[in-house]
């Protein structure tokens, strides 16, 4: 308890005060300052909620507590008292006032205790018959009860099994032909008999090859009534698109007759598709975004880039030019093909024509140089083990210049041709053992040594990849390798500085057949087969949809004269 200046000195010195303290209140009773040091020491004393005193002011607060004489009492508390401690003074007057006091406090708080009568709800709308129909529809309850959706109700005692549950008259599916299976297999597993699917396969062979059918093709199967119970279902009708031009229908007229094939012969344009556009600051997206396939702006990449370099001599400002084999079907379908011409323009001067042209597809050029392959031929397929230089030789003990390069290979492992040339030595070479020379354009030779066995003789004409002997260890040699080594004029060079460039060249009337089929190519109009074709009365009226009713009465869709 905190006292004030004034209560100390209405209850007397400091010294006093904590004499008084020690002292204590002995069962209820205070001492003030009766008793001195050597006086006999009391409990310690137990203050009320009624003996605290706060401070008020700001002033400075004396830590020691302070009992306040008996029957004395602050001005400002000494009227009446609201909240009484109810552990003090128990039984007497005051004591009941704050029991009071508390009753009162509790019965007024109970009094505004709020009540829990239910709220007065929405009177409910009133639904007419009509809009009960339409909210039945949506119901989730069980069809027993009046709705059109959600669970059947539970099995009773009064529900009887059927002897025999009725099959559906027909069955429609979509069988898909899958990559690696059979045509036949598949339709087994789609339900046809085996005495139909045989039948099928022979009807379809008539028409075309069976291997010819895609895989991911979509085959539609109508399967009818089944004769019994463990017989299988026979095919009513089957159609798919055979080919890109070709639809193939069997159908079977009615029950007990044989199947009958239809062909349906659709007309296909083969315009080719010709993009053109700027290249911009990326050529494959600028021809991705003009339209161009994927698998095509691929192509037009590297046909031209074995003419023309693609990092440096390449501008935004060019234009790329691209015709790519399309095919448009009456039906609507495309489909686009390979690669047929790759151009570039700079300005309005063409910087490169390529078409494809021949059996292996090669690009020529519009004068009819052919494609230029750049890069050696590895002479073998192993790595390589030991470079052109000086270097200590394995056998001889000392240093010597190695005018070559070293593969590392199996024994017996096939050596190529680099690149095209003229065998001009085939035999035994001193160190070199079995060894080959081959002369090449623009004085450049070329030597394989240490082979186990020559395939070439002198004088002949090798090509590109084309083998001439076989991995050994002959002459000089610690194990089976290929030591490869390359002269320009008679001199040493080193064989990894050097690429050869092979190019073919068209003539007579293969270059005049290449030329004006380069010319009737570059009159494609740019997007012209994007257009869609004309179609034909009989076109229109196959590409209608059908009536459900017309489908099941054929009759019926007849027209009547």
């Amino acid at each position: 308890m905190y006292t004030s200046p004034e209560d100390q000195d209405r209850h007397g010195s400091g010294s006093g005060v904590g004499s008084g303290v020690g002292s204590g209140v002995d069962n209820g009773s205070v001492d003030n300052g009766s008793n001195s040091s050597g006086g006999r020491a009391l409990p310690a004393a137990r203050l009320g909620h009624d003996q605290i005193v706060r401070v008020f002011g700001g002033k400075p607060v004396d830590p020691s507590p302070v009992l306040p004489a008996e029957g004395s009492r602050p001005a400002r508390t000494a009227g009446f008292e609201l909240a009484r401690d109810l552990s003090c003074d128990i039984g007497s007057r005051r004591w009941f006032a704050g029991l009071g006091t508390f009753v009162a406090l509790t019965a007024a708080a109970l009094a505004f205790w709020p009540g829990y009568a239910p709220l007065e709800a929405a009177p409910p709308t009133r639904i007419e018959t009509a809009n009960i129909d339409e909210y039945r529809s949506h119901m989730i309850m069980p069809l027993a009860l009046g709705s059109d959706t959600g669970r059947r109700m539970g099995a009773t005692a009064l529900v009887r099994p059927l002897a025999a549950a009725p099959e559906r008259p027909q069955l429609q599916l979509v069988a898909t032909l899958a990559r690696g299976d059979s045509f036949d297999r598949t339709l087994l597993r789609a339900g046809v008999g085996r005495e139909d699917a045989a039948r099928v396969a022979a009807l379809v062979s008539d028409a075309m090859a069976i291997d010819e059918i895609e895989p991911g093709t979509k085959i539609d199967i109508t399967l009818g009534r089944r004769s019994s119970a463990d017989a299988p279902r026979p095919l009513d009708h089957l159609q798919f698109r055979a080919r890109f031009d070709l639809e193939l229908a069997l159908t079977r007229p009615g029950p007990g007759s044989a199947l009958s094939l239809e062909r349906k012969v659709i007309r296909v344009d083969d315009t080719p598709l010709r993009i053109r556009g700027r290249v911009g600051s990326s050529l494959y997206r600028s021809a991705r975004a003009a339209g161009a396939p994927a698998s095509a702006v691929q192509a037009y990449l590297k046909a031209l880039g074995d003419h023309v370099d693609m990092d440096r001599e390449i501008a935004a400002d060019d234009t790329f030019d691209l015709i790519v084999a399309h095919r448009r079907a009456a039906t609507g379908e495309r489909q686009a093909g390979q690669l047929l011409f790759a151009g570039l323009e700079s300005g309005d001067k063409p910087r490169a024509q390529l078409m494809r042209w021949g059996e292996k597809g090669a690009f020529f050029e519009a004068s009819g140089v052919g494609e230029q392959r750049s890069g050696l031929v590895a002479p073998v397929p192993g790595p390589m083990s030991s470079s052109y230089g000086m270097r200590r030789h394995p056998i001889l003990g000392y240093r010597r210049m190695h005018s070559g390069v070293d593969f590392r290979a199996r024994h017996g492992t096939p050596i190529v041709a680099v690149t095209d040339g003229r065998v001009t030595g085939a035999g035994r070479m001193g160190g070199c053992g079995n060894a080959v020379r081959l002369r090449h354009g623009g004085g450049l030779d070329t030597r394989y040594c240490h082979m186990s066995r020559i395939a070439v003789q002198n004088g002949q004409s090798v090509r590109r990849g084309q083998v001439i002997g076989y991995v050994g260890s002959t002459g000089l040699s610690t194990g089976p390798h290929l030591h490869y080594e390359m002269y320009r004029s008679g001199r040493s060079i080193n064989p990894a500085g050097v690429s050869f460039v092979t190019r073919a060249q068209l003539s007579g009337s293969e270059l005049r057949e290449f030329r004006a089929t380069l010319a009737r190519l570059k009159t494609v109009e740019a997007g012209a087969a994007l257009a869609e074709l004309d179609q034909t009365e009989a076109e229109s009226a196959a590409r209608e949809p059908q009536r459900e009713i017309d489908r099941l009465d054929p009759q019926r869709a007849q027209p009547t004269s």
